[in-house]
């Protein structure tokens, strides 16, 4: 409720006053017309050179559009303040989720490391102790990673500097092999997911930025699905794209927000899924990784409890955009070491 308040509180404050400068217009113009009507009628007489109709139209005109040009302005200011005003509370709720989601991992790291300091855990609960540690450090890894890699989309010379390791594979094997990666860490079982079609094609991938990818997407599914999450994968190829159809069975996106959701800091609230914490960060990170593969991605949504589908196009290698994938590669073997041999290439 508050967002609402505060707009209609700057849009009450704009109105009035452009209701305060139209006032004074309308003031002077009367104050004007008065004024050069009683001139008229006795300045034949009492001082003729008072009167210069060009003069006057020229005067009145002058101010009219100064006038206009000062309410214009105000328009401008307006607009930016309340834009500015915008990003800060964004800023705001960045924040405050960044450190949520810093303290939980990072508490649950504590927790179980001094319940093996202790007490005496036998090895099997230890082995199961580990492991979710594990799983909290790489989530803190992720929230790093994505930070790190949004702070470089402004500076070219940072982002240059970023681990590259493009090479060029079968679309369809290294597809398959990230994405049950991905459905094994999320301890997804096998009936709860299906991979449909085939991508029989060459690309230019990097496994490590597209793994985040559909880290990003299943963790949503996840999250977002008021029983147990189903997720369906469709590949298919075109003449110059190929394409994964990413697909949960989760609580949806309304319309109005499916235009919104790749922005910079930007979280749905929904009140199917009230206690879901994030950082606005997910899909906007999702959407830079395509672009920069040269790709796109589209997201689609009947609405509430309807599910969500997501469609990425990725260049086919030697199709299309060449000289862009062929950059791809150069800048993987310049950042590459001397004594990598280019690793692992076409499966």
């Amino acid at each position: 409720m508050k967002k609402p308040t505060k707009f209609l509180f700057h849009i009450l404050i704009f109105v009035l006053a452009q209701f305060a400068w139209f006032s004074l217009v309308g003031i002077w113009i009367y104050w004007y017309i008065t004024n050069y009507l009683l001139l008229s009628e006795v300045g034949d007489t009492a001082a003729p050179h008072l009167l210069s109709g060009n003069i006057n139209i020229l005067a009145l005109v002058s101010g009219l559009v100064l006038l206009v040009m000062l309410s214009v302005g105000m328009l401008l200011i307006f607009l930016y303040l309340n834009r500015q005003l915008n990003i800060t509370r964004m800023y705001d709720n960045f924040i405050a989720n960044v450190t949520h989601e810093l303290k939980s991992p990072l508490s649950s790291v504590q927790l179980y490391l001094e319940t093996l300091m202790k007490r005496r855990i036998d090895p099997g609960h230890q082995n199961q102790f580990y492991t979710l540690m594990l799983k909290d450090i790489e989530r803190l890894n992720r929230l790093i990673s994505s930070i790190l890699y949004l702070s470089s989309l402004g500076h070219k010379k940072v982002a240059g500097k970023l681990a590259h390791d493009y090479h060029i594979y079968n679309a369809d094997s290294v597809l398959r092999k990230v994405l049950k990666e991905v459905f094994r860490e999320h301890n997804l079982p096998d009936e709860s997911f299906s991979i449909d079609g085939a991508a029989n094609c060459r690309c230019v991938i990097d496994q490590y930025w597209l793994k985040i990818v559909f880290n990003n997407l299943t963790d949503n599914a996840v999250k977002y699905s008021s029983e147990k999450p189903r997720i369906n994968i469709r590949l298919g190829v075109g003449s110059k794209y190929f394409f994964i159809t990413f697909t949960d069975k989760g609580i949806g996106i309304m319309s109005k927000d499916q235009k919104i959701i790749f922005n910079k800091f930007q979280r749905i609230y929904n009140p199917l899924s009230p206690n879901v914490k994030g950082t606005g960060l997910g899909l906007y990170w999702v959407r830079q990784i395509i672009h920069h593969h040269g790709g796109k991605i589209t997201v689609h949504s009947e609405g509430k409890n309807m599910g969500t589908t997501f469609r990425i196009a990725l260049p086919i290698y030697k199709v299309y955009k060449r000289q862009y994938i062929n950059r791809l590669l150069r800048l993987s073997q310049k950042n590459r070491p001397s004594e990598d041999n280019g690793g692992e290439n076409e499966g």
